[in-house]
């Protein structure tokens, strides 16, 4: 707090108090503002939420995607970044909407952002009250995402040209992981007479999860091919890589799809249609919900898409 706040405060406290309170009070404004934690610089601030996230169990792809914006909304401020205001946020948001044409779930991200970042900041004694917390949930449009139907699965797994690839498609399409998950697997967490494996999530979470028969086999015929000592399961096929990329993956996939004609082919479209497999089979929710790690069920029902031609049916069933 500078001087000139200090005579205001007292100026409106002059007519209340005596002259030997007066001093007291000035004396303690002094003494409390100096050693207020909001003289930490802005880059003391950021650096130390994300130390705090860290230990929570974020990812580095998280941790950075964090400073980067942190770090842009540091550069459009006059002030420093612990006396950001609501006005200040929602212009940041209003603004970068624009300059970029982001859509409304990227805006909520960062706005997510902003709110554990201040949050931390109020929680931590750093600020009275959080800006953002007036800043409400920005509501997008909800998109029906596409799942691979089982023509698309099929066409997929055949037509890889190498046994390491027919295993990764397999795998992804009977266990539903994450992709960040495929590529920390290694060879110990595989039980192949057990048809399961073992996988560390998101926050180093780790759950069991299990594979078809037909997936055990590709799993089989790809380790048995294997000449190298390397613990990981599936590593590069030229070079010395201890194990293989999450962009080495999606790039693989991708070029699939292309040869394919099949539309949108990444990672990500397994896991969803491995959700929506299981619900439109009867699966109980719980039950999907733990074999995707999800730690919430809303977001399981959110990956899961109901299958239009069972609508169909069970309104011809019902109904008609």
């Amino acid at each position: 707090m500078d001087e000139t706040l200090i005579n205001l405060i007292s100026q409106k406290m002059e007519c209340y108090l005596s002259s030997a309170q007066m001093k007291i009070l000035r004396a303690t404004l002094k003494t409390t503002t100096t050693q207020c934690p909001t003289k930490l610089e802005n880059t003391d601030l950021i650096a130390l939420f994300l130390s705090a996230k860290s230990v929570e169990g974020c990812s580095n792809a998280t941790l950075l995607y964090y400073e980067n914006t942190l770090r842009s909304l540091e550069q459009s401020l006059l002030r420093p970044i612990s006396k950001a205001t609501t006005d200040d946020l929602r212009n940041y948001l209003i603004n970068y909407e624009i300059k970029h044409g982001s859509s409304k779930t990227t805006i909520d991200n960062i706005r997510r952002i902003f709110s554990s970042f201040f949050s931390w900041l109020e929680d931590e004694d750093y600020i009275v009250k959080s800006p953002a917390r007036r800043i409400k949930h920005v509501r997008s449009p909800k998109k029906i995402k596409s799942v691979f139907s089982d023509e698309d699965l099929e066409l997929l797994r055949q037509s890889s040209s190498n046994l390491r690839d027919a295993a990764i498609i397999n795998i992804l399409a009977s266990t539903g992981m994450r992709v960040g998950e495929l590529v920390r697997l290694k060879i110990k967490d595989i039980n192949i007479s057990e048809r399961e494996c073992l996988v560390t999530g998101k926050g180093n979470k780790q759950r069991i999860v299990y594979f078809d028969a037909r997936t055990k086999i590709h799993l089989e015929k790809y380790l048995d091919s294997r000449e190298d000592r390397k613990e990981a399961l599936f590593i590069p096929l030229k070079g010395s890589g201890p194990k293989l990329s999450i962009n080495t993956v999606e790039i693989r996939l991708k070029e699939l799809g292309k040869e394919l004609n099949i539309q949108r082919v990444h990672p990500h479209k397994f896991r969803r249609t491995m959700a929506t497999n299981a619900i439109d089979k009867g699966m109980p929710i719980e039950q999907v919900q733990k074999l995707l790690g999800h730690s919430k069920i809303d977001t399981t029902l959110a990956y899961a898409m109901v299958n239009q031609s069972n609508v169909k049916h069970s309104h011809q069933k019902f109904i008609s």
